[in-house]
């Protein structure tokens, strides 16, 4: 048993005569949720000498586990199930959730009362003082994180590097003199870096509780949401509209930037895909373009919005653009490289486009690949049962991530998708199951609706087929209450030879806590199949 303590302040986890100074002051948590961000913050406002409150609509019940990991800080106060104006006029610190929606009532209250608002993300970028790599994209975004992490770590004592000292801080430098137009690929040399992290939206590590640990000589991967970046650039103009003089800089932006590609997400928050695509391109906005240590901004040419960025913002100057394609990685390294579908290609050619820039080559590159393990839930092999290869990927949380799994594979398949509607449009995805998929079993609040666009697709099929005196077996539809029915359905309609994948489509909120759940609840169906 951890021995429970109210922490001292450590000097490591705040800046003194800062806004980050919070020693005695009273911080409150908005939203602890049940991913790690809010006891990340919580942990490290305790830490740093706060007295801290959480705020959560969510009941106890549902944030036990996160409740747990904060058990050895007694002195912690928990309101939940509801919001308290008191709470938020009492603090002199609130800490917002990337859930909560930037024009929240409650935040806008205590903005108009003169209240510090900031985020996880927020602080984590005021006081970091590495070099940050940060990633985003609708689809594809975690593995592409996950990737240039490791291909960074494994390469990292076999670089050479030119360092250049400013400040007593390594930094590095453009090979080709800048302006207006530069976009040469791969125009950087690398510093000799030491430490690698991996963290952001990715969730596998906390944030601010490891600022202690992180040197300049350092470099953070971070996968970072719409929802991060929205945060990060409502910061950035607080500070541009109002002088505050205990804050040392604005935020800026990650010193290098990575888009993958955008579909429509989220647009349940958003309402229009041009909202949702602004949030995104925030990460490029925020950059500092400095003569002397210029922004490095990449792009994935195989998507049309990404390729239309780089053209716009090659024009920079003080920034370098990068675009990279699927058709980059060699043959040798596609040999390498055990993840499945063009869609995984062009994450590990966005992760090269960022490992060349540090100095990598295509050997080295090869080698890393070797030993880089899959993220769960994201095309994971589950299980071979009677010739039947189920697969997990309970990560495709939008119509193009489960089409791009759709495409990965040859093999006569059954997908199992649906799960909660954030008001995406399932016309491109019918069209795609109607013609890769021998059976469809859907779930969820989706599951009509994803029905409809198959049956559309279908529709539109049988007529092409008629024109070309083509018979093709239409794919079988079933909508079931639960995954458990899905998964045994599934098991009876396949063939040897057959690949079930589920690739939902949907977020899980309406079934389950979040797509782990979902993911392991899949697997264990799975696995019970065998017992």
């Amino acid at each position: 048993m951890p021995q429970k303590h109210r922490a001292k302040n450590n000097t490591q986890y705040a800046i003194p005569n800062t806004k980050y100074d919070f020693t005695d002051k009273t911080v409150l948590i908005m939203g602890l949720g049940r991913f790690g961000g809010g006891v990340d913050a919580a942990e490290f406002a305790v830490r740093a000498g706060a007295n801290v409150i959480i705020t959560d609509l969510a009941a106890r019940q549902q944030l036990s586990d996160s409740i747990k990991k904060l058990g050895e800080f007694p002195d912690i106060k928990f309101h939940l199930g509801s919001h308290n104006e008191a709470d938020f006029l009492q603090a002199d610190i609130i800490i917002a959730n990337p859930a909560v929606h930037p024009n929240n009532d409650f935040l806008q209250l205590a903005r108009k009362h003169n209240k510090f608002v900031t985020s996880q993300i927020n602080i984590f970028f005021e006081l970091c003082p590495a070099t940050i790599i940060g990633i985003t994209g609708a689809n594809g975004k975690s593995t592409t994180t996950a990737l240039t992490a490791h291909l960074l770590r494994s390469q990292k004592s076999e670089v050479r590097s030119q360092k250049i000292e400013n400040k007593s801080r390594t930094v590095w430098q453009p090979q080709a003199k800048l302006g207006a137009g530069l976009s040469s690929q791969y125009a950087i040399r690398n510093t000799q870096y030491e430490a690698v992290w991996l963290s952001g939206n990715i969730g596998n590590e906390p944030l601010l509780t490891i600022l202690n640990q992180i040197k300049a000589n350092d470099l953070v991967v971070l996968e970072l949401s719409s929802f991060q970046l929205e945060q990060l650039v409502l910061r950035s103009e607080i500070l541009r509209r109002v002088a505050l003089a205990q804050i040392q800089s604005a935020v800026g932006g990650p010193k290098v930037a990575l888009l993958t590609n955008l579909t429509p997400n989220h647009l349940d928050r958003y309402g229009t895909f041009a909202d949702y695509c602004a949030a995104k391109e925030n990460i490029f906005k925020l950059q500092q373009l400095d003569r002397n240590n210029p922004a490095v901004s990449i792009f994935n040419a195989e998507d049309e919005i990404a390729a239309d960025w780089f053209e716009k913002y090659k024009k920079d100057p003080n920034r370098i653009c990068i675009k990279f394609s699927s058709d980059d990685i060699s043959r040798d390294i596609r040999d390498n490289f055990t993840l499945p579908g063009r869609a995984n290609l062009s994450n590990l050619a966005g992760a090269v486009s960022v490992a060349k820039l540090f100095g990598a080559d295509d050997e080295r590159i090869k080698n890393a690949l070797a030993t880089f393990e899959a993220l769960p839930h994201r095309l994971e092999f589950v299980q071979q049962i009677k010739g039947v290869r189920w697969y997990n990927d309970s990560k495709a949380t939008t119509p193009q991530s489960a089409i791009a799994a759709l495409e990965a594979f040859d093999e006569p398949m059954i997908l199992i998708a649906g799960g909660y509607d954030k008001h995406l449009p399932f016309d491109e995805l019918g069209q795609k199951i109607a013609e890769n998929a021998k059976a469809a079993i859907l779930i969820g609040q989706t599951a009509e609706k994803i029905a409809d666009a198959i049956r559309s697709a279908i529709t539109s099929l049988r007529g092409a087929q008629r024109r070309s005196n083509l018979i093709k077996q239409e794919t079988r539809i079933e909508i079931v209450k639960s995954l458990a029915e899905a998964v045994e359905l599934a098991n009876r309609l396949a063939e040897s030879g057959d690949i079930v994948l589920l690739s939902p489509a949907c977020a899980s909120y309406d079934m389950f806590e979040n797509f782990e759940q979902r993911g392991r609840e899949f697997v264990r169906h799975v696995q019970a199949l065998s017992s």
